[in-house]
Parts: structure tokens; C-alpha cells; sequence
């Protein structure tokens, strides 16, 4: 019989609960911090209500996360399965590369390393996790990177493992706006609905994407993040 601390293959975490872990805002990496642009676009005069926070976040998860992080990942599942090293520098590279304001940079560098630490802490209970990560020797790993090493041991498909990450990047996104534009509870679960709607087929477009179709072009994101960088007043890091 199965005890507490049974840490025998029976008792691994399963995929769904691996990818429900993942995409928790409990998760310890700071994702909660950051806006990603919305605080300065707020700042601008972009958004100021349910409607326009909704439609910025539409636009950055097919806009963004889907021709970027999504598509990362969906390339990263593969080759962390087939412990394909060098393919994951190049793709870590091509991140670290293409952040396109020092603020989105640090971003992807500082969860990346908290993702490793939250695999670190967990010893056994981690299942070699951290090991497997470390395995890759990646210098300064990358968020998208370092999420795909975690879910590519949870066994769930890549499919399924791009709707855990989006919703968790979408979660974000809305508690961002909840805090800074300001709105109400309700506001934000009308917006995650709205938001759970489109994820499907931002997960689509990501899965069918090759390298040289993968961009991380958002000008006015840009823009908005560098100023958000000497922001006056400003809630979230930068």
C-alpha cells in the first residue's frame, strides 16, 4: 500500500497534476510581478477598462506568446525529451537573443532561474527534475526553455502542455490588470473566459510554427516596456 512518502514510479505526479502545478500562481517564480507591458500601456492611456485590458491581452497572446514562448516550447518538449542539448541552447539562445527590452530579458532570466531553484528545493520529491535540468548545462536558462523541461516530464502532450502554460501566462495577465487599471473580480474572470476562448487557437498556431516562422516582433509591446523600465510610479518590476 502507498504511503505518504511513497516515492516509488507508482506514486510519480501525474501529467495533469504535473501541468495544473505548473500553470498555479503559486508557482515560486515571480511571474505575479510583472506586467509585460500592460502597466505602461495603462500609463499611456491604452487601457483603461474590462474591454480594452481584454483586447491587450488578446492581442499579446496570438501577437506574442503565440508566434514566441508557445512556440519555443512547443520546439523545447522534444528535444528535452531526446536530451537533445544542443538544440536547447539554440533555442534558449534565439530567447535571450530576441527579448527585446532589457526588462523582458531580465524577466525570462530571473524565472528561469527561480524554476530551477523550485526544482532544486524539491529533492526526491522532484523526481531527478532538477538533475535533468542541470543536465543541459544552459548558462543563463530561460523561462519558456526551462517551463518545457518541466512539463516534458510530466508526460502530458505538447498540446496540453501549451494550454497549461498560456492559461498561467493569461492568469497573470489578468491579475496584472485587476491590480493596476484598477478592476473587479468579475471583470477578471470575464476576461479569463474571453481569454480561455482564444488560447486554443494561439496553441494551434504555435504547435504548427518551424524556426525561421518564429518572431518575437512587437514594436509597440517594446516601446511600452522601455518606458515602463523609468516608469514614474509603477507596481510591477522592471
Amino acid at each position: 500500500m502507498a504511503t505518504a512518502t511513497d516515492t516509488t514510479p507508482e506514486a510519480a505526479t501525474p501529467g495533469l497534476l504535473r501541468l495544473l502545478w505548473l500553470a498555479s500562481p503559486a508557482l515560486p517564480v515571480g511571474g505575479f510581478s510583472y506586467s509585460e507591458g500592460l502597466e505602461a500601456a495603462i500609463e499611456a492611456g491604452w487601457v483603461n477598462n474590462e474591454a480594452t485590458a481584454a483586447q491587450w491581452l488578446i492581442d499579446q497572446l496570438h501577437l506574442g506568446q503565440a508566434r514566441s514562448d508557445l512556440a519555443v516550447v512547443a520546439q523545447a518538449l522534444p528535444a528535452w525529451a531526446h536530451a537533445d542539448h544542443a538544440r536547447l541552447h539554440q533555442l534558449n539562445d534565439w530567447v535571450l537573443h530576441t527579448r527585446e527590452t532589457q526588462e523582458l530579458r531580465l524577466q525570462a532570466e530571473q524565472m528561469g532561474r527561480s524554476l530551477l531553484e523550485w526544482a532544486r528545493s524539491l529533492g526526491p520529491l522532484g523526481e531527478g527534475l532538477h538533475d535533468a535540468l542541470q543536465a543541459a548545462a544552459l548558462p543563463q536558462p530561460t523561462w519558456p526553455v526551462a517551463w518545457a523541461g518541466v512539463a516534458a516530464r510530466s508526460g502530458a502532450s505538447p498540446r496540453d502542455c501549451l494550454h497549461s502554460l498560456a492559461f498561467s501566462w493569461a492568469e497573470n495577465g489578468v491579475q496584472a490588470a485587476i491590480k493596476a487599471v484598477p478592476l473587479g473580480q468579475g471583470s477578471g474572470q470575464r476576461m479569463l473566459a474571453q481569454l480561455a476562448r482564444e488560447i486554443p487557437a494561439a496553441v494551434a498556431h504555435a504547435l504548427g510554427l518551424r524556426d525561421d516562422q518564429r518572431q518575437a516582433f512587437t514594436p509597440g509591446l517594446a516601446i511600452l516596456s522601455a518606458r515602463h523600465e523609468t516608469q514614474y510610479s509603477r507596481l510591477f518590476r522592471s
